[in-house]
């Protein structure tokens, strides 16, 4: 029995139902995150079983590792410092634990350009009904009003926002952005001409279904990016760029309003995020070393609020992940995550060398320009507080070392 065993775990069937299990995640994240953690679970279990029978297997080092291992153990320190130490602990295995099991499931078992190439295309496919919804939601009109998104005294004429399968459009928006910017990467790398169409018609699509999301952190995340990449590296890109969204505003003036308040205060939602911001920051003044508690920002914010005061109200994250981190996990624990996070962003954006194939290549630079997307996206929204949009980051983290490893 321990024979065939081990003789299953050594086999290529094993693997492949690993790298089966990381594509089905990879599916089901933005579309049911529940089959995207069973996958993960069962993925993660059959890796275990074939970590221990096969002696051919050996652990494949990552130059963040010790930054990972720092964020988990400051995690797990900062539960000690938590008003609910029984939530913060439920929150820590439930949520940091499955982040770090994705990032392994993907660095010890994906090494082939082949089965990157299975996980993109489930991340795309995944993609093209995410938008594909959200065009439904546009068609058909989904009454948003009520759902306290938008300042309604300052934008009485925006009653449908977009947000397809996820949370809310902010989150939806800062998914758009990183699906954007793997299609650019993929765009400006290969070369056929029907794929390059397919890809520009799919850029507009997301960026039209970006615009519907009506969130201005997000869009202006993507024109820098573009238009970055634009003067830095292919004017045609920045033509487009002034193109479409040129377009996009002027068909739409009420996204073009909204676009105009980006920089000021003069609606509730930017208003509060800066008092947010302030009081966050004296939590992380007072609590450096261990934080407030993994999870536990909506239970300690009311002794900081000095905006809102009003019981009945609960703000479970500070609208800005350096802030949310280094408030729960504390000051070394936030930067251990923000180590893992820049390094794997730097190495895909900086290791742009010749790849295997145009399509990692084209892959590679997406993925760091999607993890730039997330950074900039961070300073306005916490866009990690939602559980898939984790797994998601920590996914496109895995596939980077991945990458430059083939």
């Amino acid at each position: 029995m321990l024979t065939a065993l081990r003789r299953f775990a050594s086999s290529r069937g094993c693997k492949d139902l690993i790298v089966m299990s990381i594509a089905a995640e990879a599916f089901f994240l933005a579309l049911c995150p529940i089959a995207a953690e069973i996958a993960l679970l069962f993925g993660f279990a059959v890796f275990l079983f074939r970590w221990k029978l096969d002696k051919n297997f050996h652990y494949r080092k990552t130059p963040v590792f010790g930054a990972v291992l720092a964020f988990m153990l400051c995690g797990a320190a900062s539960i000690y410092a938590s008003p609910d130490r029984g939530f913060s602990f439920y929150n820590w295995y439930n949520l940091a634990l499955v982040y770090c099991m994705t990032f392994i499931l993907v660095v010890q078992n994906v090494t082939t350009k082949g089965e990157v190439k299975y996980i993109a295309y489930a991340l795309g496919l995944s993609a093209l009904l995410v938008v594909a919804y959200g065009f439904f939601q546009l068609i058909f009109g989904i009454d948003t009003s009520e759902m306290k998104w938008v300042d309604g005294e300052a934008f009485p004429e925006l009653r449908n926002r977009v947000f397809s399968t996820w949370e809310n459009p902010n989150i939806l928006a800062a998914y758009l952005d990183a699906v954007i910017c793997v299609l650019l990467g993929f765009f400006v790398r290969l070369e056929e001409r029907r794929v390059r169409l397919a890809l520009g018609a799919a850029m507009l699509a997301c960026l039209v279904c970006l615009a519907m999301t009506y969130a201005r952190g997000a869009f202006l995340t993507v024109v820098l990016i573009l238009g970055g990449y634009g003067v830095l590296k292919d004017k045609r890109i920045l033509l487009m760029l002034l193109v479409v969204i040129g377009g996009i505003l002027f068909l739409d003036p009420v996204l073009l309003e909204r676009m105009k308040t980006a920089f000021s205060v003069m609606d509730t939602s930017s208003e509060m995020r800066i008092a947010m911001w302030e009081s966050t920051l004296q939590m992380i003044m007072d609590h450096p070393l261990l934080g407030i508690g993994w999870g536990a920002y909506w239970m300690v914010y009311p002794l900081y609020d000095t905006y809102i005061v009003d019981g009945s109200v609960t703000l479970v994250h500070a609208h800005n992940i350096y802030l949310n981190y280094w408030a729960e996990t504390g000051l070394i624990g936030g930067t251990a995550f923000f180590i893992y996070f820049f390094r794997s962003m730097g190495t895909a954006l900086f290791n742009q060398r010749v790849l295997p194939n145009r399509f990692l290549e084209g892959l590679l630079l997406g993925l760091g320009l999607a993890l730039l997307s997330v950074a900039l996206n961070g300073m306005t929204d916490d866009v990690l507080f939602n559980m898939p949009s984790s797994m998601l980051l920590w996914m496109m983290c895995g596939l980077v070392f991945v990458i430059i490893r083939l």
